[in-house]
C-alpha cells in the first residue's frame, strides 16, 4: 500500500513566521480556490488520516478476522510527520480547503495530536479566516485528550457510537469496549466546551437496527447531534450486501412515529447529512429538542455536490472514499518541494476528477480494482 522510504530523505520543517499563516502567497497567486473538477465540484474539505491503526475491530470496518494480530500495519516511518501535514494541508487551503477534518483508524492513537491540531489552527483560508478544525473518534480517549484539543484550537468532534445496548456495542467494536467509556468521551467533550459535537451511528440491518430509537431518545434534547449512516461498501473486507442497508427513510420513519420531526434545509453545499429537527407540541421545529441527521449513501447518493478530498496516512491522495487508488505526495513533500509545488500537485489531482462512485453503484456499473479500506483513508 505504501511505497519505501529513501533512506535519505529529510523532513523540511515549517518556516518560522507569524502566529497565523494563510496560504502561501506564491502557492495562492498561482493556483486558484475557484479549482473545480470535472463535475465542477469546488474542493472544500480535506479529511487526514493520521494513523491506520484502531483500538475497535468494527466489523463494518476493521473486522477482526482480517485485521487480527498478526496484521501488519504502517511502520512508523512511512507515516506522514505533523509538519508534512501542516504543509500539505497548506497547500489544500490554497485551493479553496475551508475545513480539515482529522480522522483515521482512531486518531486518538497517534501520540501527542494536540500538536498537529495547533499548527493546522494556525493556518487561514485564502480570505484570511481560520479553517473550521474537526475531529472524529471512537471517544474511548478523548475523556483524558479533551482539553488538551480544545486548547489546542479544536473546534468540534463527531463521535462514533452503533448502540447504547452494551452486549450490541460490545458485539459490534468486537474488543469488549462498554458503551460508558464512549459516553464519558462525549460528557468530557462537552464539558472542555467544544461545539457543535456529533455523535453518528452505522446502521447494520439485523445488527443494531433495535438501537435506533434508543439512541435517538437518550440524545434528544441534549445539545448533541445523533445522525445515522447506511451500512455502505467502503473496501473489500465488511462483507457488505444490499440486504443489510436500512434505508435512511426507514430510520426516519421509525423515529417520526414516535418523536415527530420537521425537515430542516442543509447548512451549506456538501453538506453529507439531510438534516431534522424534533417538533415540539405545535409541530414545529423546537431548537431545545435538537435535530437528527441522516447520511444516505447507498439509498439517495450525494455525489454531485461533493468537495472531499482525503489525504492517508502515509501521504497519498485520494478524491473518493470509494477510490481504487490515490496519489503519492509523499516523496514530494519529503523531496523539500515548494508550497506552489505542493498546491499544483494537489490541482492536478482534483482538476481532472469525476468521482462519482454511489451514483454509477445504483446504475449497477462496478469499479475496476479493489477499493480502498475505510480505516485507511477514514469515513
Amino acid at each position: 500500500m505504501s511505497s519505501p522510504t529513501p533512506t535519505h530523505a529529510k523532513v523540511i520543517p515549517i518556516a518560522a513566521g507569524p502566529k497565523h499563516r494563510a496560504a502561501s502567497t506564491d502557492a495562492r497567486a498561482a493556483v486558484s480556490p475557484s479549482l473545480r473538477d470535472q463535475l465542477d465540484r469546488p474542493l472544500r474539505d480535506l479529511r487526514i488520516s493520521v494513523t491506520d491503526r484502531c483500538n475497535f475491530r468494527c466489523s463494518y470496518c476493521m473486522p477482526k478476522s482480517v485485521f487480527g494480530r498478526d496484521h501488519a500495519f504502517l511502520p512508523h516511518s512511512d507515516l506522514l510527520s505533523f509538519e508534512e501535514i501542516t504543509r500539505l494541508a497548506e497547500a489544500s487551503v490554497a485551493l479553496g480547503v475551508r475545513k480539515i477534518r482529522i480522522t483515521g483508524g482512531e486518531p486518538l492513537l497517534r501520540k501527542n495530536l494536540e500538536i498537529l491540531i495547533a499548527q493546522l489552527a494556525a493556518l487561514r483560508t485564502t480570505d484570511g479566516q481560520a479553517l473550521d478544525i474537526t475531529l472524529t473518534t471512537n471517544a474511548t480517549l478523548l475523556a483524558r485528550k479533551a482539553q488538551a484539543l480544545k486548547d489546542a484550537g479544536l473546534n468540534r468532534v463527531t463521535v462514533s457510537l452503533d448502540a447504547l445496548d452494551d452486549a450490541v456495542f460490545q458485539r459490534m467494536n468486537d474488543m469488549g469496549v462498554p458503551v460508558a467509556d464512549v459516553l464519558s468521551g462525549i460528557e468530557a467533550a462537552q464539558a472542555v466546551g467544544l461545539q457543535d459535537i456529533k455523535v453518528n451511528m452505522v446502521v447494520q440491518k439485523g445488527t443494531n437496527e433495535d438501537q435506533i430509537l434508543p439512541m435517538a431518545r437518550y440524545f434528544r434534547g441534549s445539545g448533541i447531534t445523533l445522525r445515522f449512516i447506511e451500512f455502505m461498501d467502503v473496501g473489500e473486507t465488511n462483507g457488505w450486501a444490499m440486504d443489510q442497508v436500512l434505508p435512511s427513510a426507514d430510520v426516519i420513519a421509525r423515529i417520526h412515529a414516535e418523536m415527530p420531526l420537521v425537515a430542516l434545509p442543509a447548512k451549506s453545499t456538501g453538506e453529507t447529512a439531510q438534516r431534522w429537527a424534533y417538533a415540539n407540541a405545535q409541530g414545529q421545529a423546537d431548537a431545545s429538542l435538537g435535530e437528527v441527521g441522516v447520511i444516505s449513501s447507498v439509498t439517495q447518493a450525494f455525489c454531485g455536490d461533493c468537495n472531499r478530498a482525503r489525504l492517508s496516512t502515509e501521504g497519498k491522495l485520494y478524491t473518493c472514499l470509494f477510490a481504487t487508488g490515490g496519489t503519492d505526495l509523499r516523496p514530494l513533500v519529503r523531496s523539500g518541494a515548494d508550497a506552489l509545488s505542493l498546491a499544483q500537485a494537489m490541482a492536478n489531482v482534483w482538476a481532472p476528477r469525476d468521482d462519482r462512485y454511489s451514483l454509477l453503484r445504483a446504475q449497477g456499473v462496478a469499479p475496476d480494482g479493489p477499493r480502498i479500506e475505510m480505516h485507511y483513508i477514514g469515513g
